[in-house]
């Protein structure tokens, strides 16, 4: 008698494979976030106490005296100006770069070389990158107001870093510098995966290099444009680094402080207020929500959209007239 060969199952290796990142997962990044939220209705505070009691009269207590706090609105304010001002240079000389390494007709020389310079920012420390640009805005005697000075735009030394506009200004570069070069990458990638017979049909027609970037290039880039803004929206909104290092106590008048400061200072820096910290957390956690699906809708391509209801509507149609036909028939 033949014996019938058991039919091997693969999924299992699949699961096996996938539980230590799982569990990893679990521990190191659902646990915490629970734990955020639950301690964000609670009074717990302190260095060393577990303990804590839900704030059974006023669940949103936190809520409210983060909110209600002038230091949070300014943190705020600050977040979005900080992004603002290093975001839009930076994806417009990315799309200016993106366009110039991918362009067919006049191929640039070292291209290898020079995405690795620009890439180069990002892979350097935060810590590192606030230690170089302290000492290059040094005050009375860094490069730069030594550089100022010989050629006669300063008299007197200026104190970059305690001047609330100058600290905003250097912040917002350093995160541009950073990170510009990153979207570039992301961007050619984008593309790179443009069909290249639709580039040929454009030449065809006589578009020229502008033409071609605006009617062809950009229009499909459209999902990975949707990626780069919402990750920078994200990234932006959790500015903490560059703020938190480069400028001592986050400037003059909270300059650059930034709402990632903010809650560090509320959790870890002389008050220990973690409730607090954690509601202001989850309200940060419900914006950068809403302001990505904003960004879904806003970019969203309405094209497609209408195709689809219109094939809905053509396939209720078809069934309506089927369902008639059939009735026809039984009568």
């Amino acid at each position: 008698m033949n014996k019938k060969k058991k039919a091997v199952s693969y999924a299992k290796y699949g699961y096996i494979f996938s539980l230590p990142f799982i569990i990893t997962f679990a521990l190191f990044t659902l646990y915490p976030i629970i734990y955020t939220v639950i301690i964000g209705f609670t009074d717990l505070k302190g260095v060393g106490k577990t303990a804590f009691h839900f704030l059974t009269e006023d669940p949103f207590a936190n809520f409210k005296a983060v909110l209600g706090a002038k230091t949070f609105w300014t943190a705020l304010k600050n977040t979005f100006i900080l992004w603002g001002v290093n975001f839009l240079p930076q994806i417009l000389l990315a799309l200016l770069l993106a366009a110039l390494f991918t362009n067919t007709r006049n191929k640039v020389k070292g291209q290898g070389f020079f995405k690795v310079v620009f890439y180069m920012p990002n892979i350097i420390t935060a810590a590192t990158v606030s230690v170089l640009f302290a000492s290059l805005f040094g005050y009375p005697m860094g490069p730069v107001n030594s550089l100022l000075r010989g050629i006669g735009i300063l008299k007197e030394p200026f104190y970059f870093l305690n001047n609330k506009y100058a600290a905003k200004g250097i912040v917002s570069f350093i995160q541009f510098w950073m990170w510009y070069g990153y979207t570039m990458i992301i961007l050619i990638s984008g593309i790179l995966g443009i069909s290249p017979e639709i580039y040929e049909s454009a030449d065809i027609d006589g578009a020229t290099d502008f033409q071609k970037f605006l009617y062809v290039t950009l229009p499909n880039l459209r999902t990975v444009l949707i990626y780069t803004l919402v990750t920078s929206l994200i990234g932006g909104l959790q500015m903490f680094d560059i703020p938190f290092l480069l400028v001592s106590k986050q400037g003059p008048n909270n300059a650059t402080l930034t709402t990632s400061c903010f809650i560090y200072n509320q959790a870890f820096s002389g008050s220990y207020l973690y409730n607090k910290a954690s509601a202001a957390s989850i309200f940060m956690f419900i914006l950068i929500s809403i302001m990505s699906a904003f960004v879904f809708f806003l970019m969203r391509d309405k094209d497609e959209i209408a195709e689809k209801k219109l094939h809905k509507q053509v396939e209720k149609e078809m069934k309506a007239k089927m369902k008639a036909q059939k009735k026809g028939g039984m009568a």
